[in-house]
């Protein structure tokens, strides 16, 4: 037997990461059957109907989660560029015959068996291609030609698929991660400060630009929503009605009287009114606390991984899922002017869960290889 053999000892997997990934999955589960029940039952006459395929999804997403997990995500770096075209081609189907439109966008791919969402692929895939564009610039990442002018090129590129859909908020969402990323890779200020002139230039002329009158009727509907509650203001205010309903204590579990079609699909964007209205404070404080302890091990993955494709992947991993979680509470709270944006882990949607369980998943890898406090 040869003595001089090395047994290398494989690192476990951030635990606290994946037992708060776990419980928000469980929690949106038993609320996506809570608040789905109503609608289920008059549109399929089976007040299962949205909770078995949100478990089946759970399913897919935990399996998803295992493989990433189990896969080292430095092979991620290598296939940064296929894995980044696939997701933008994804994408590009939308404007095929197998686009889906509803609701005057195109944001679903009929795959005749399922729906798939392209826009959590693009998501995904250009965090993936961004973190090794970041990593190979090294040094560089802070010049105008090599580093600014490639990254805001690779950022409207991915965010200009999905603006085309349209989805503002999503578009928003990915600008701001793919930016955070950015600057933790060593951006200058200079070229931040540029980059968020032109974002907020942007923005306005898709809220108040022509042909653009729907976004313009949520920004004033925002600023009082009961001017219209009838009418444009009648989803914000009925969110707020359950929040407000729920109290400290909320009514109980599947009590909530806002989700007998007061609120529109309270299964999908604002299922966090329901929790609020059912559990009250205390139920969303709780959620919230599971989001924070994600956050919270995402930053410190991050921070203790030398490897800087692994740094800013775990970056934009959790830079993603703390930026979408903000804009959908801070709509469903009113904060600001309503978007589709689902609750990460917690709202209805197969495509969603799958993506973030499977994101999080690499988060779990990159920690086996992080100088994390185990004791």
């Amino acid at each position: 037997m040869n003595k001089d053999k090395k047994v290398v000892k494989r690192k476990s997997a951030d635990f606290i990461l994946l037992i708060a990934t776990i419980s928000l999955v469980f929690v949106g589960i038993v609320m996506v059957f809570s608040s789905s029940w109503p609608e289920a039952m008059v549109e399929f006459n089976d007040g299962y109907h949205f909770l078995k395929k949100q478990l089946t999804s759970a399913t897919l997403g935990f399996i998803a989660l295992l493989f990433t997990m189990n896969i080292d995500y430095r092979l991620f770096k290598k296939f940064a560029v296929p894995i980044y075209v696939l997701s933008l081609l994804s994408g590009l189907l939308l404007f095929t015959p197998l686009g889906v439109e509803l609701k005057g966008a195109t944001r679903w791919i009929n795959l005749g068996f399922t729906t798939f969402m392209p826009s959590d692929a693009i998501k995904v895939g250009s965090i993936i291609f961004f973190a090794s564009f970041l990593a190979n610039k090294k040094d560089k990442v802070g010049t105008l030609v090599q580093g600014t002018i490639p990254a805001l090129i690779y950022i409207g590129l991915s965010c200009g698929l999905i603006f085309l859909q349209p989805d503002l908020g999503t578009t928003v969402t990915l600008a701001a991660t793919l930016m955070a990323m950015f600057f933790v890779a060593g951006m200058k200020i200079s070229h931040l400060s540029a980059m968020i002139i032109g974002a907020a230039a942007f923005l306005f002329y898709a809220i108040a630009g022509e042909g653009n009158e729907y976004r313009m009727s949520r920004w004033t509907t925002f600023l009082d929503p009961f001017a219209d509650k009838l009418g444009d203001g009648w989803q914000v205010v009925q969110s707020l009605y359950a929040l407000g309903s729920g109290g400290l204590f909320g009514l109980g579990l599947g009590k909530s009287r806002q989700k007998f079609f007061y609120i529109p699909e309270a299964y999908n964007d604002f299922i966090f009114s329901i929790i609020g209205e059912e559990l009250g404070l205390f139920g969303t404080l709780l959620v919230l606390f599971l989001f924070l302890i994600l956050i919270w091990r995402g930053v410190i993955i991050a921070l203790k991984t030398d490897d800087l494709f692994g740094c800013y992947l775990a970056s934009g991993i959790t830079a993603l899922i703390t930026i979408q979680s903000l804009i959908n509470i801070a709509v469903v709270t009113s904060s600001i002017p309503t978007t589709g944006i689902t609750l990460p882990f917690i709202s209805y949607g197969g495509t969603s869960l799958l993506f973030y369980m499977a994101s999080v998943g690499i988060l779990l890898n990159i920690s086996r290889h992080a100088k994390l406090d185990r004791s």
